[in-house]
């Protein structure tokens, strides 16, 4: 005790003597300077106190709720499933997940819109089925991940709508101008409500698996922190080379357009 009073003394000396006012002193400090105490063993605030006094709260404020978790194995690996609702639609979300989500770890996910047709058909006129089981290959290898599944066929358009466009597709015209023929928006999905679900699941920063920049945008303006964007190609057959060519000419997707017959 009396060591720590020699020290407080001998401090305020020093900076009576610099001419340094201790009040003013946290402003020539850095911001994530914190004084150190008799319990600390840094001198600095920690990675992940300083994210989760960033990140959005995952407990106040959301506009879904978790109803129901599960144990899911999977070909790939086990996983834990869960089931939310949307408190202001009737909009559903799955969540596939695995290890331990913290939110100062930069964690791989992805938000991946139902495709019927790709995911559970397993359709060759698009990449949806191979990129949503590449990614759950790439989550088991990092031993820890997460998918948030978004119900929102056919860029939002449902999937009776979703067929009469492949009706269109059909006789000539590209995924965007089906869409446009029929009335409807080209891409009419949104991601905040999925943003909110990656917080719910203690996540804060991310490394978002996809080739849609508006995409990773709008994950970005909903409050995560986007520590990368990780790209994921799967081989495609010939038959969804046009699709892919409209999505990376029309829809601005990152992608290099290698099909199974290039490999």
């Amino acid at each position: 005790m009396v060591l720590s009073f020699v020290s407080v003394a001998l401090v305020l000396t020093v900076l009576q003597v610099l001419h340094l006012n201790p009040v003013r002193l946290t402003s020539i400090m850095p911001l994530n300077y914190m004084i150190p105490n008799a319990n600390a063993s840094s001198g600095s605030v920690s990675l992940k106190e300083e994210t989760i006094a960033t990140c959005p709260s995952s407990g106040e404020g959301l506009s879904v709720e978790k109803v129901a978790v599960a144990d899911l194995p999977t070909e790939w690996g086990d996983f834990k499933i869960a089931g939310y609702r949307s408190l202001n639609s009737d909009e559903e979300f799955v969540a596939l997940y695995k290890g331990e989500l913290r939110p100062e770890v930069p964690t791989l996910v992805r938000i991946h819109s139902q495709c019927l047709t790709g995911d559970v058909f397993a359709s060759t006129k698009c990449d949806c089925g191979r990129q949503l089981h590449r990614t759950l290959e790439m989550i088991q290898q990092e031993g820890r991940g997460a998918i948030v599944y978004q119900q929102q066929e056919g860029r939002g358009i449902g999937i009776v709508n979703k067929i009469r466009a492949y009706a269109l597709q059909d006789q000539g015209a590209d995924t965007v101008e089906a869409n446009e023929l029929l009335g409807l928006a080209v891409d009419s999905r949104e991601y905040k409500q999925c943003a909110e679900i990656l917080y719910d699941l203690g996540l804060c920063q991310v490394r978002v698996i996809s080739n849609n920049p508006l995409k990773i945008k709008a994950l970005e303006e909903a409050g995560l922190k986007i520590v990368e964007r990780v790209s994921i190609e799967v081989e495609a057959q010939e038959s969804a080379a046009r699709y892919l060519r409209t999505k990376k000419e029309k829809l601005g997707h990152l992608l290099e357009l290698k099909t199974e017959s290039q490999i």
